[in-house]
């Protein structure tokens, strides 16, 4: 099982660059940095991580621009958007910088999406709540063709554009691993039908292993096979049992949350998952 590390990346915590060195260091397989482009006042929408909305929530940098920080500075961690808004994106510009990173970075992209919780973030963006994962859907066919054709063109109901010319083309052929994160079973329905891996949230939603095999039979029904779209559990805690079980269960990936801190308070959270990956 590969493990990961994700954190808000702010201008009070350490910096993403510097954070991609150490983790990288210290053996981490990827390094994972979320998106919120802003919260508005009003927050009506409940965030389902419980009462109180963290304030990294509202200072997070953009994500692409972390990733693409952190790629000049590494050789081997992937990067990873957990998640990227793609609801929230324009599909030609967020297509252009996914390609972007991937050639920084010499193909080391992982393109985490979701459709995120905010209602009242989305509708600054034009995205209307009841169509986000529709929207999500034809948002990631249009990358897709972008991708990997010289003149792609789409036609959606929500997406269209006539035949265009993009480039740079991702390192990663077709393109970068697109993971779908959410739970079961719609998150994982997702999955299924038009992505490359899975990412529940460890903690939300019940028992996500016990969602691995109903999830499984989801692949069969589809004609998919499990390694084709293989489970990353986001957002674990460094419990070594815990993750033991995960594996045993036939996790892929967890990655580890760190608090958007100084470096003082956020290395030795890296040394503990490093002792705790070394000990699997």
């Amino acid at each position: 099982m590969k493990i990961g590390i994700t954190m808000f990346p702010t201008d009070y915590a350490v910096p993403p660059h510097e954070l991609a060195v150490e983790a990288e260091a210290r053996g981490f397989e990827s390094l994972w940095f979320p998106e919120h482009s802003h919260i508005p006042t009003s927050r009506k929408s409940p965030w389902p991580g419980g009462p109180e909305l963290p304030k990294w929530y509202y200072d997070t940098y953009d994500p692409f621009v972390a990733m693409g920080a952190a790629a000049v500075v590494t050789k081997k961690i992937k990067l990873g958007t957990g998640v990227c808004l793609v609801i929230q994106r324009d599909p030609i510009h967020t297509a252009k910088e996914v390609s972007t990173v991937d050639r920084l970075s010499g193909g080391r992209v992982l393109f985490g999406i979701g459709g995120g919780w905010n209602e009242e973030e989305m509708a600054d963006h034009g995205t209307a709540f009841g169509t986000r994962f529709k929207l999500m859907r034809e948002r990631i066919e249009a990358m897709k063709a972008i991708w990997g054709n010289a003149k792609p063109k789409y036609a959606g109901e929500l997406v269209k554009f006539d035949e265009m010319m993009q480039w740079p083309k991702p390192v990663q052929k077709p393109h970068p691993p697109i993971i779908v994160g959410g739970g079961f079973p719609q998150g994982a329905r997702r999955a299924v039908a038009y992505a490359d891996g899975w990412m529940p949230i460890g903690g939300r939603g019940g028992d996500t292993l016990a969602m691995l095999q109903p999830f499984r039979e989801m692949l069969v029904a589809a004609g998919r096979k499990p390694d084709e779209v293989p489970v990353t559990l986001f957002g674990t805690a460094m419990d070594g049992e815990a993750l033991k079980r995960a594996r045993d269960a036939g996790v892929d990936r967890a990655v580890f949350g760190v608090p958007s801190e100084a470096k003082d308070k956020v290395l030795p959270l890296l040394d503990k998952g490093a002792a705790l990956m070394r000990a699997m």
